[in-house]
């Protein structure tokens, strides 16, 4: 990768502004929006689980598909770089023409604009999609909206991938989906301020720092570290779990712990000595001490940090399925894994990509160097095996009614 390819200061604060609205985003659509939305649709939430998908489901989806030669891809805006050198050389390798469109802003209304089509059994103009770990996932799933996954066309995926994402709680053995990239919530600090060292999720409960913690205004962030504080682990929580951790997070509001309820600005907030201790998201810190100079501080918990990730997955409507799995397994190898952490910087879901971008950092020279070497370096792209096994998923919904019932509980905690 050559230096003129490396985003400068000012694009990666761009980046990272686009890239917290995304996360926003997911708190507005997989919370709020959706429940409208799947009202409208007549979509309950209701249906098999992956878990009990039919043995022979994949053999029966991809009986007599074959390779077209072109292949449509619908993702988030600047997840790739502009230019789409990774397209490009994936065309030359295989002649398969890719048309890719940054269409999906928030997850809610893409689900609510695809589910006709798909509900019709018609073709969404798409092959290949990009969904986050969201109720929608869940919706997308148990509508029999997704294809199960040809795991016999996946090899590189098999052997590069991170074993942590054959464990998701929203999609166990990858049926039907395989990661794009991911992100950490856990906590950031600023050590000027902090004088020791940030280990346990208790440390935001601690009157300490009364009137300098952030958390989360996003319910399903916040009820993830009210529950993990409590030793719950969330996508295994009931109703009442959530009432006690509700209880605990409204303690430390009560308490005068809480400064305030952030969405993205919570960045800013910890720039300014506003708070001086906050949950976080790990590219958004990862990103500002690159771009600011700072030197904030971004640990897992003891007891465990959230991991958000976005994922491929196939429209069971799609024309061109194998194409779809051929750029799908195409992303797995460890160069290509390697320049697409290189420019997006969120959490790689191959380990192998990082001894590749020290490589690559070794071929420049000055500030691009370095620049390159604090990817490779960077815990928050390349977490330890240590640090997967503290990552949970957010709390599972399987019906519009427990996820009512969710943010009626926590809610309040927020907006009170």
């Amino acid at each position: 990768m050559s230096a003129s390819n490396l985003p400068d200061p000012s694009l990666i604060r761009g980046l990272t502004q686009r890239r917290l609205g995304r996360r926003d985003a997911l708190r507005l659509s997989g919370l709020s929006a959706m429940g409208l939305a799947l009202a409208a649709c007549g979509v309950r939430g209701t249906g098999k689980p992956a878990a009990s998908v039919a043995p022979d489901a994949a053999a029966k989806f991809w009986a007599g598909k074959t390779k077209t030669g072109k292949l449509s891809f619908a993702n988030w805006p600047l997840y790739m770089d502009p230019k789409r050198p990774e397209l490009a050389r994936f065309t030359k390798e295989t002649g398969i023409a890719v048309s890719y469109q940054e269409v999906i802003q928030e997850m809610g209304p893409w689900f609510a604009k695809v589910q006709p089509q798909l509900s019709a059994g018609q073709s969404i103009g798409f092959d290949l999609m990009v969904i986050t770990n969201s109720i929608q996932f869940t919706q997308f799933r148990d509508s029999g909206f997704l294809a199960p996954l040809d795991h016999t066309k996946l090899t590189n995926y098999r052997k590069n991938a991170a074993p942590a994402y054959a464990k998701e709680a929203f999609d166990p053995g990858n049926v039907y989906s395989v990661p794009w990239t991911s992100g950490i919530t856990g906590i950031a600090y600023d050590p000027a301020k902090v004088k020791k060292p940030i280990t346990k999720l208790a440390d935001l409960w601690d009157p300490a720092y009364k009137g300098k913690v952030g958390m989360f205004s996003d319910t399903q962030e916040l009820a993830n570290f009210g529950l993990m504080a409590l030793g719950i682990d969330p996508a295994t929580s009931t109703a009442d779990d959530w009432k006690k951790a509700a209880e605990h997070l409204k303690k430390q509001k009560s308490d005068g712990i809480v400064r305030n309820y952030y969405d993205q600005s919570y960045v800013d907030a910890l720039g300014k000595g506003e708070v001086w201790i906050t949950q976080a998201w790990s590219g958004d810190i990862f990103q500002k001490n690159v771009s600011d100079g700072t030197n904030f501080e971004f640990v897992i918990p003891e007891e465990g940090g959230t991991i958000w990730t976005d994922n491929f997955a196939i429209p069971i409507t799609a024309t061109a399925p194998v194409d779809a799995m051929m750029l799908i397994d195409f992303f797995y190898q460890v160069d290509v894994a390697a320049t697409l952490a290189e420019y997006i910087n969120f959490v790689c879901p191959v380990p192998a990509a990082q001894e590749q971008i020290t490589k690559d950092a070794a071929k420049l020279t000055g500030e691009d160097r370095a620049a390159m070497e604090a990817v490779a370096s960077s815990k928050l792209v390349f977490p330890a095996a240590e640090d997967y096994a503290k990552l949970h998923y957010y709390v599972a919904f399987d019906a519009v009614a427990k996820q009512n019932e969710f943010q009626k509980t926590f809610e309040p905690i927020v907006l009170g």
